[in-house]
């Protein structure tokens, strides 16, 4: 992967790690007023959706994860053995390495068919970066909503 394209995961998928080590246990799993879902669910997500943007056919999580993490899923659905929040996070690591191994010249290739407007493969690399940002903003502010009111 281009070198500047592979810091800027590293950067992003560094800070939202460091985000999740920081959040008490006891609190990945509740949901606050007037947010669709929990922390818990954010990791998965974010989890989920790149390797659906940056790996598609080699889809590598378990086929459960897109629908309990997938867009549109909430976590009053999840149904099954939902992996925990540790167990994710390992996954999310794993994945940041094998971003590193995609190929400069895949990120060239255009989409089969264009989605949300981008038409290559970088443009959707850094859609997945945008929309880790957005939620690793997320969890900040779920995480402050959190520890400042009574559950």
């Amino acid at each position: 992967m281009n070198q500047e394209l592979y810091r800027q995961f590293e950067m992003t998928r560094g800070f939202f790690l460091r985000s999740i080590s920081k959040i008490s246990p006891e609190l990945v799993d509740i949901q606050p007023q007037g947010y669709n879902n929990t922390i818990h669910w954010h990791i998965g997500h974010v989890l989920t959706v790149t390797e659906q943007f940056l790996f598609g056919k080699f889809f590598s999580l378990p086929g459960k994860y897109v629908e309990w993490f997938g867009k549109g899923t909430q976590p009053s659905d999840w149904q099954g053995d939902v992996p925990s929040v540790e167990e994710l996070t390992p996954e999310l690591e794993k994945q940041l390495l094998r971003i590193k191994e995609i190929p400069e010249e895949a990120l060239e290739q255009k989409l089969e068919k264009p989605f949300l407007g981008l038409e290559t493969f970088r443009e959707l690399a850094a859609m997945s970066l945008f929309h880790e940002s957005n939620h690793l903003g997320q969890l900040h502010s779920m995480k402050l909503m959190l520890e400042r009111t009574p559950h």
